[in-house]
């Protein structure tokens, strides 16, 4: 007579192996998911923590640049009367050789009323 196995059939078992390899194959997943997220946050502090100090150095360097005195404002250039400006004018196109001699002696002495 044949004597029946006791325990789990060989079915069960293989069910069972492949259940807790899945499960442990999903935990691994898990761990290095983990992983990779800490390693991403870890260098996006990073990066923030660099932004945040080249911004503080721009700031101080701003407030630096309001702080010290202004250099002061260079003297005006005078005003020239119309009589001035008109005979620069003059010479100018005279120098240029827009003008002849004798249009830049007459447009001379009718700008200076003569």
């Amino acid at each position: 007579m044949m004597r029946r196995r006791r325990g789990p059939s060989l079915l069960v078992t293989a069910a069972v192996v492949g259940t807790a390899a899945h499960v442990g194959a999903s935990s691994a997943n898990k761990q290095a998911a983990a992983q990779q997220n800490a390693q991403a946050a870890a260098q996006q502090d990073a990066q923030q923590s660099q932004q945040l100090a080249e911004q503080s150095a721009q700031i101080a360097a701003l407030q630096a640049q309001q702080a010290a005195p202004a250099a002061p404002a260079a003297p005006a250039a005078p005003a020239l009367d119309p009589k001035s400006a008109e005979l620069q004018n003059l010479a100018s196109l005279h120098s240029q050789g827009v003008l002849t001699d004798e249009e830049y002696a007459a447009a001379k002495a009718k700008a200076l009323g003569i």
